[in-house]
């Protein structure tokens, strides 16, 4: 199955760090990849907690998946609601096999009573943007055709949704964009959890921190060597180069954000930008004091974390 790949960690004499972003990830002039954390993986299997079965499949030589199926009497008398995710990690870390994703795909299938399919997209530096979101359009295309017995006998083509969170967020973003441009008109709702976007000009508390700003740019040009920048519309959905958010193919979204995440700022201004564009969708706001970035994984358990893994699984009806 295709795991995140990690490269020998064996010192080479006068190999130098040519990048380094404590704790995710450390590589090297000779090209060698040292992933510091997000390589674990957990098999598919039956969990009893959630009375939710998964399976791995391939799509394609280059893309994989996750698959998963409430078992409950309920759920298997009716056409359940088809979700696409695409996992986080900024890109460079974690996969659809994670211990950190398996276990939120298995809560959101079993509170949400639904199909989900969590994509294994390739990751940067050694596949740098725009890899990610042609493997996740290529995912999302291989869902829609029904190319899995899950799929064509269980899944429900009326109702598939979409999300992600941090740099799943900003794929899904762009899944929408591409639907809205290419006329697909599968996508009822998409789910944006603590999105990774950013920009130029800072907002809100961003101007506090001028180190922490010179790495988002740094790690940015790293991810997508051909950018322009922070204002590349891949990056700042609500920029001026960016397409109108008017266009995007789904009819309802879900945005996501935690007080304390650094990230507030640029998922409100997505919310509010989104209303007032003129897009004829509907458009709602989940807004968690107190909370920090993707606390909702990290620590499934808690009481607030719950609330919004539930949020999330009501909105995909």
């Amino acid at each position: 199955m295709h795991s995140p790949p990690v490269s020998s960690t064996a010192v080479v004499p006068g190999d130098e760090i040519a990048f380094q972003l404590q704790p995710i990830i450390r590589v090297y002039k000779s090209g060698r990849v040292e992933r510091l954390c997000g390589t674990s993986t957990t098999p598919a299997s039956f969990d009893p907690t959630t009375n939710v079965s998964s399976k791995d499949i391939i799509i394609n030589n280059e893309i994989s998946a996750r698959l998963y199926l409430p078992t409950t009497t309920a759920a298997s008398l009716q056409k359940l609601p088809i979700l696409v995710y695409f996992h986080g990690g900024a890109f460079l870390i974690e996969s659809a096999f994670s211990p950190t994703y398996h276990p939120h795909l298995n809560n959101l299938a079993s509170f949400g009573q639904l199909l989900a399919v969590s994509i294994n997209y390739r990751l940067a530096p050694e596949n740098p943007l725009p890899v990610a979101y042609h493997d996740s359009w290529a995912g999302l295309q291989w869902v829609i055709s029904r190319a899995d017995p899950w799929l064509s006998e269980r899944g429900d083509f009326s109702r598939i949704y979409i999300a992600g969170d941090s740099a799943g967020a900003n794929i899904a973003h762009q899944m929408a964009v591409r639907a809205g441009a290419e006329g697909v008109k599968m996508i009822k709702g998409m789910a944006l959890v603590d999105a990774y976007f950013w920009g130029e000009e800072p907002v809100g508390s961003e101007d506090r921190d001028v180190g922490f700003r010179a790495d988002m740019e740094r790690m940015w040009r790293f991810l997508c060597p051909g950018t322009s920048g922070l204002d590349d519309p891949r990056m700042n959905p609500v920029a001026d180069a960016a397409p109108g958010l008017a266009g995007l193919g789904c009819e309802r979204v879900l945005v996501v954000v935690a007080e304390k995440d650094v990230l507030w700022s640029r998922g409100k201004i997505y919310y509010d930008k989104l209303k007032a564009s003129g897009w004829s969708g509907e458009v709602q706001l989940i807004d968690t004091p107190d909370a920090e970035h993707d606390f909702h994984i990290f620590e499934p358990h808690t009481e607030k974390a719950l609330a919004v893994t539930k949020q999330l699984a009501a909105f995909f009806i």
